[in-house]
């Protein structure tokens, strides 16, 4: 199937029923024949197509754009034939492209300004839960605790813990943290922790999630 002539309105017609269940021209992605309906589209009517991907450019502001003054006069064939006779203002197509192309860049200037305006988004925090496993049932567990609080970062909080047997009279330390994604690393975090030989024997992530 080909749509590369588009010559009267009819043709169009086509198309778009062609499309009503299908992404494509042909098969299940983008081919030639994609690029060929398109370039003859755009070929056919240029105007058209400039102001619909103009428009389109402003999806996410639809809702806030000005009201309209009135509605647009729909000229039949006729009148436009008319019309085309006298050129009131001696404009050409450079000049309208011309504009067309400032008002664009305007509008995204605009857009990026609003953007801009509404200022950093929050850092990307992760709470964690860790367990920090002793030597022995002979460890000093408040020394370890201090030592584990003791490390200070930006972007790293410490929050509650609670003493965890795991046999034998061992208990491990499981503690939460939150944590600034772009500011610790828990790798590096848990390679300070472990350097407390006396203490500490390994550390794990029980838990993690994105806030």
């Amino acid at each position: 199937m080909s749509y590369t002539s588009f010559t009267d309105i009819k043709s169009v017609k086509e198309l778009n029923d062609f499309l009503a269940d299908k992404s494509y021209i042909q098969g299940t992605s983008v081919t030639q024949a994609d690029v060929a309906s398109y370039k003859a589209f755009q070929k056919e009517f240029p105007y058209f197509a400039r102001w619909f991907n103009h428009i389109a450019s402003f999806t996410e502001e639809f809702n806030t754009v000005p009201a309209a003054k009135k509605e647009p006069k729909l000229v039949s064939a006729a009148e436009e034939e008319d019309d085309e006779d006298v050129d009131l203002f001696g404009s050409d197509d450079e000049e309208e492209d011309a504009a067309a192309a400032k008002l664009r860049e305007e509008r995204l200037a605009e857009y990026a300004a609003k953007k801009a305006s509404k200022g950093p988004k929050p850092a990307a925090k992760s709470i964690v839960t860790l367990d920090v496993k002793p030597w022995d049932d002979e460890t000093n567990l408040e020394e370890l605790l201090a030592n584990v609080k003791g490390i200070t970062q930006d972007g790293l909080t410490w929050g509650g813990h609670s003493w965890v047997p795991v046999g034998f009279g061992i208990k491990k330390l499981q503690i939460n943290l939150v944590i600034e994604d772009t500011k610790v690393s828990l790798d590096d975090l848990q390679q300070l922790i472990e350097e407390d030989e006396d203490h500490v024997q390994s550390t794990d992530v029980a838990a993690m999630q994105k806030l």
